[in-house]
């Protein structure tokens, strides 16, 4: 994805970086740390290997996420969010997850959130 030359304020250029249904999931899961692809494709429910790779590589172009290649065989790659944008994002998505926990408290859902073993974070 290309950054756009104009954009009405720098919040719709970050929106530009993470929307989509799977990057704020992604980097959700990379706040617990540096993980395998394989791991991330089984933490997220839903989400294709190919659909992964390609938000990952969205994701690394921005700078949200590194990608740690080890020497050795078999190949090893570990995923994980970068120190600056990567970890500051955070700040915005667990705005978010508490959003998402008081209206599904507030709607009497509070049982989806013991069934995925959501806490709050």
């Amino acid at each position: 994805m290309k950054i756009r030359t104009e954009y009405t304020c720098p919040l719709e250029l970050v929106h530009d970086m993470i929307k989509g249904k799977w990057k704020p999931i992604i980097l959700w899961r990379l706040r617990l740390g540096a993980t395998s692809l394989a791991k991330l494709e089984r933490d997220i429910d839903g989400i294709t290997q190919k659909m992964l790779l390609e938000q990952l590589k969205e994701l690394q172009e921005f700078g949200f996420v590194e990608k740690k290649t080890f020497a050795g065989y078999p190949l090893r790659v570990e995923y994980s969010l970068t120190e600056g944008q990567g970890t500051r994002i955070l700040e915005a998505l667990r705005i978010m997850q508490h959003i998402g926990i008081d209206l599904l408290k507030a709607n009497g859902l509070e049982q989806v959130l013991l069934e995925k073993g959501v806490v709050p974070d």
